[in-house]
This record gives structure tokens, C-alpha cells and sequence, in this order.
């Protein structure tokens, strides 16, 4: 029997961010590290929005919970494509999900793709950026775009997303100085 490949939560109390994607590819699940899909961006992203001073690669992923941002999926398991997931399993997902956001409190939870949101939410029609109402109160839901390389969006609109949730993210931490 095979051996189903996991790539880890990155989750810890005190994050600033939760990053929050559909599920691992098969290159993150093969590397056991987040992102690692030659085509995504969200390393990219990160470091053009301002999250890092350096491009980090997947395999310093660990480093993000040093900076305050986590990762986890709301889908687990390892597929090719999205497609590829059972409606049952975004359910699933979705309470899974939840438990880990009020377990660990983060001040935003990033949802990287209208899909992540849509499942956790229930919700259809909605915009990029903070949603107006909480799934959990007292955490920020920030919607941004996929970062995956299947994602027509361009890097440019892509980044200006990001850098929205970068500037939500200093606001935010400066309330709480």
C-alpha cells in the first residue's frame, strides 16, 4: 500500500498571519516543504510584498514561524491538481481548519485563493482583501490570490494583494504595541 506523502502545519501561538492553501502539490509532498511547486510564487510574493528581506526557498519555510507567519491547507492530502479534491474533503477541510485557527489565534488568517475562502465560509460572493465579517471574532479573514502557476491572475496584480496584506499586517501589529 502507498504511503500517503504529508507536508506538515507550520503553526505555532502569536502568529501574525496564517497562510492558508488549498493542498500540497505533488513537489511539496515529494520535498515534504510548503510551495515548492517550481511554478509558484508565493516565495516571490512574500519577499516582493515585504514579508521577507530575502527570497526565501521551500525549504526555509520553518524560518516564516521565527517571523511571526504560519502555513497550513485546508485540504491535506496531496493531489497534481485541485480538481482532483472531493467536495467531502473541503468540508472536512473546513472544520478542520477552524478548530486549528481558534486553537492558535492568529491575527489574520490569509486565505490564498477564492476556493480556500469559498469552502471555509460558505460564502459566494465576495472580493480580494478583509472581509467584512469574522468567521472567528477576533481574527482578521483576508482573502489573496493562489499563488500556484495554474493561477492566470499576473505576478503584478498577484503582488498588489499581497503587499495589501502586508500593510493590514503592520497596522495590525501596530494596535496591538
Amino acid at each position: 500500500m502507498k504511503q500517503e506523502l504529508v507536508v506538515p502545519d507550520l503553526v505555532a501561538p502569536g502568529l501574525e498571519i496564517l497562510f492558508v492553501g488549498i493542498n500540497p502539490g505533488l513537489r511539496s509532498a515529494e520535498l515534504g516543504h510548503h510551495f515548492a511547486g517550481h511554478s509558484n510564487r508565493f516565495w516571490k510574493l512574500l519577499h516582493g510584498a515585504g514579508f521577507t528581506l530575502v527570497k526565501f526557498s521551500p525549504f526555509e519555510d520553518a524560518k516564516l514561524l521565527s517571523l511571526g507567519y504560519g502555513i497550513t491547507n485546508i485540504v491535506s492530502r496531496t493531489t497534481a491538481t485541485a480538481a482532483e479534491l472531493a467536495k467531502e474533503e473541503f468540508c472536512t477541510g473546513a472544520e478542520v481548519l477552524k478548530e486549528l485557527i481558534i486553537t492558535y489565534r492568529p491575527k489574520i488568517v490569509a486565505y490564498l485563493g477564492k476556493d480556500v475562502y469559498r469552502h471555509r465560509s460558505l460564502q459566494k460572493n465576495f472580493t480580494w482583501g478583509v472581509q467584512p465579517v469574522e468567521l472567528i471574532t477576533g481574527v482578521i479573514d483576508f482573502v489573496a490570490p493562489n499563488p500556484s502557476g495554474l493561477n492566470r491572475m499576473s505576478y503584478e496584480e498577484q503582488l498588489g494583494q499581497y503587499q495589501k496584506l502586508y500593510q493590514l499586517a503592520n497596522q495590525v501589529e501596530m494596535k496591538v504595541l
